[in-house]
């Protein structure tokens, strides 16, 4: 196995994580509430009354590549399926979310962190599939 130190980014992804555990860690000690993105967007969607910080949060989602514009370059994007394969992927992804009652965002970083049992099972469901699903996909189809 070799290292594509052209893509090894140690440092922005230690500071991607920190501010993601960041985040969440406030979330919750400050709002009572999981970091799950599934959740908040749901209840975005879905009009729960508390949608103010639900809002919030989405908006710096979307406001986070311009602000990461302020010290870097972004990374380029480079797309290597089709558009029906992102659909299906979308889907497959959409179903799995509510299967596990959460997406892996909740159960990944808040799930793991509180020692959550389903957590666990749903943590290690995600990675398994995804394991098999590049298999299948880089060396059988």
């Amino acid at each position: 196995m070799q290292i594509d130190y052209a893509n090894f980014t140690p440092l922005a992804s230690f500071a991607g994580g920190a501010l993601i555990g960041l985040s969440a860690g406030l979330l919750i000690l400050l709002a009572g509430r999981i970091a799950g993105i599934a959740g908040i967007l749901g209840g975005l969607v879905n009009k729960s009354p508390d949608r103010t910080w639900r809002a919030l949060f989405v908006l710096g989602l979307l406001i986070s590549p311009w602000v990461w514009q302020l010290f870097a370059p972004l990374p380029s994007l480079t797309m290597v399926t089709s558009i029906p394969g992102l659909i299906i992927a979308g889907l497959l992804v959409g179903i799995g979310t509510r299967y596990a009652n959460g997406c892996t965002s909740g159960h990944g970083i808040c799930g793991l962190s509180r020692f959550s049992l389903r957590s666990l099972i749903a943590v290690l469901a995600f990675m398994s599939s995804g394991f098999v699903s590049v298999y299948l996909i880089k060396h059988i189809l």
